[in-house]
């Protein structure tokens, strides 16, 4: 049984329904999921979880969240080397979700296997829950 590491920002509860969806997925999967908030999460975690599921809405010109998540997934993000990630998050309807395709990018490039991304245009509908439960399986390994 692997340990999943969920750590997300939202700032409207999108995001945050995502990642409620995503631990649904992972536990359902028979996996340990952990749910925690960007703030709380820093590099000397990394080391106690199997995988990790990373969640954040776009912000302003389809950038991370640059005052919470920004900074941890910075600190983070070279620990993830040969690591399974799956990334989700929402995003408003004036952008077209490029940020999840760079997000994916960067990760990839810190040597991350991304397993999934799991993206939502504002609220998740059932549909788009269901998909965040259906990766969050996924991630369980």
């Amino acid at each position: 049984m692997s340990k999943v590491a969920v750590v997300y920002w939202s700032g409207t509860g999108n995001t945050e329904a995502m990642a409620h969806a995503v631990v649904e997925g992972i536990k359902e999967a028979g996996s340990e999921a952990e749910l925690i908030q960007a703030a709380d999460f820093d590099a000397t975690r990394v080391m106690d979880f199997d995988a990790f599921a990373f969640g954040c809405s776009d912000q302003g010109d389809e950038e991370l969240e640059e005052t919470e998540f920004e900074p941890m997934f910075a600190d983070v993000e070279l620990m993830l080397d040969g690591e399974r990630v799956l990334l989700f998050g929402s995003y408003g309807e004036w952008n077209a979700g490029e940020w999840m395709v760079d997000w994916k990018e960067r990760t990839e490039k810190a040597g991350a296997t991304v397993v999934e991304t799991c993206i939502a245009v504002e609220a998740p509908s059932e549909e788009e829950l269901a998909e965040c439960r259906r990766v969050g399986a996924l991630i369980a390994g």
